[in-house]
C-alpha cells in the first residue's frame, strides 16, 4: 500500500464521508478512523486491487458500525445554542421597593414575626421565645401578616385591624 496512492484518494474519501455523515467534524473523524483502520490492517489489502474501493468499503463499514452502536444522541453546537435564556431584571429593584413599602405598612407585631420567620429563618418556637409570646400568637400574627402583605403587594388596601395587642 502506497501512501501517495492514499493521498490521491483522500479528497474523494472526505467528500463521501461528508455525504454519509453531513457534518464536517464528524466526516473528518470518519476519514481519520478509515485511514487508521486501513493502516492497521494494511496486510489485508491485496496488491493490485483497487485501493479506492477498499478504503470506501472500510469507511462504509465504519459508518454502519457507528449507526448500529447504541449511544448518546449527539448534536453539534453552534454559537446560538450557547446563549442561555435569562430573565429580565429591570423590575427587580421596583419589586424590592414595593416589598419594603408593604412591610412598613404592616403592624409592628406582624412585621416582627414575619421577618423573624421569613428572613431570619427562625422556627415558631424560637420566635415565641424571642418575643415572649405563645406559639399560637406567633402563628396567628404570621398568618395575618402574610395575608395583609399579599393584599398590599396586589395593590389592594389591607383591611384595618380592630384587634388589640395582647401579651
Amino acid at each position: 500500500m502506497d501512501s501517495h496512492a492514499i493521498l490521491v484518494v483522500l479528497p474523494r474519501l472526505r467528500r463521501y464521508a461528508r455525504a454519509l455523515v453531513g457534518e464536517r467534524a464528524a466526516s473528518d473523524d470518519l476519514v481519520q478512523d478509515t485511514l487508521e483502520r486501513a493502516w492497521s490492517r494494511a496486510g489485508q489489502w491485496q496488491a493490485g486491487s483497487d485501493l479506492r474501493a477498499w478504503l470506501f468499503s472500510i469507511m462504509h463499514n465504519l459508518h454502519i458500525d457507528h449507526l448500529r452502536r447504541p449511544g448518546l444522541n449527539e448534536r453539534t453546537l453552534d454559537d446560538s445554542d450557547l446563549e442561555l435564556p435569562t430573565r429580565s431584571t429591570q423590575s427587580d429593584r421596583l419589586d424590592v421597593m414595593d416589598l419594603q413599602t408593604a412591610l412598613t405598612r404592616l403592624p409592628h407585631e406582624q412585621r416582627q414575626v414575619l421577618l423573624l420567620i421569613a428572613l431570619e429563618e427562625m422556627s415558631y418556637e424560637e420566635v415565641s421565645q424571642t418575643l415572649g409570646i405563645p406559639i399560637g400568637t406567633v402563628m396567628s400574627r404570621l398568618s395575618r401578616g402574610r395575608e395583609r402583605l399579599r393584599l398590599l403587594l396586589d395593590g389592594q388596601a389591607a383591611p384595618a385591624s380592630n384587634l388589640r395587642v395582647v401579651k
